[in-house]
């Protein structure tokens, strides 16, 4: 345990180096599958204090924000502000032009189905944008929304990448630097030099997106 969180260890043939990976309430230690446990114990002390830090900065940080679903109010996608009319004669969350209207009961969990269902194709038409942009369109076989708890995207070997629904609640900048973070990984699937010149070649200003995802993403409703 570190700072009270236990560690969860995560071994696979493929991987070739120890690390450790802090994210709020959580520690996951990933290592090569025959690593011996003395290594990993010896690992996991040596990191011990950072670790630490971080479990106390995200304890410390503002809990995410609730969105107001009352009728009249504004809620965040794609860089719009989609203003809400609570309609009783709706079941399921419906879009017309920059009004939503979302049902009586249980507002939050339709607005948060129609909210996954309404980001695939633009997720799918940002990433295909970016992918062309490196020229790696002809590597990337699918676009998917994703609820991991601790990712706000992925790439897998086959192409397949994965981004967060919650990004469409983000400021744009921070979700295409996402996009792009993935699409990326159609060239490198790792986080080499080579893969960072690619990155930087089509958004120089990446890192500043990434510092607000840092320091706010875990905010987003």
């Amino acid at each position: 345990m570190i700072a009270g969180v236990d560690v969860v260890l995560k071994r696979s043939a493929r991987r070739r180096t120890v690390t450790l990976r802090v994210s709020p309430g959580t520690v996951t230690l990933y290592a090569p599958a025959r690593t011996p446990e003395t290594h990993l114990l010896d690992f996991l002390n040596s990191r011990r204090g950072w670790a630490e830090g971080h479990l106390v900065r995200y304890a410390a940080r503002q809990a995410p924000a609730t969105l107001d679903l009352s009728d009249g109010a504004v809620v965040p996608f794609l860089g719009e502000g989609l203003t809400v009319r609570l309609d009783p004669g709706v079941r399921r969350a419906r879009r017309g032009g920059a009004v939503l209207h979302l049902p009586t009961v249980n507002p939050a969990a339709a607005l948060d189905a129609w909210t996954r269902a309404a980001c695939r194709a633009p997720y799918r038409a940002l990433v295909q944008e970016y992918a062309a942009q490196l020229g790696a369109q002809d590597r990337l076989t699918d676009v998917r929304v994703t609820s991991a708890r601790t990712r706000w995207g992925s790439c897998t070997s086959g192409g397949v990448i994965r981004l967060h629904w919650k990004l469409s609640r983000a400021p744009l900048a921070a979700l295409h630097y996402v996009a792009l973070h993935e699409a990326a990984h159609l060239l490198e699937l790792n986080h080499s030099p080579r893969y960072w010149r690619h990155v930087t070649r089509v958004m120089p200003d990446w890192p500043a997106q990434r510092r607000w995802l840092r320091d706010h993403g875990h905010t987003l409703p």
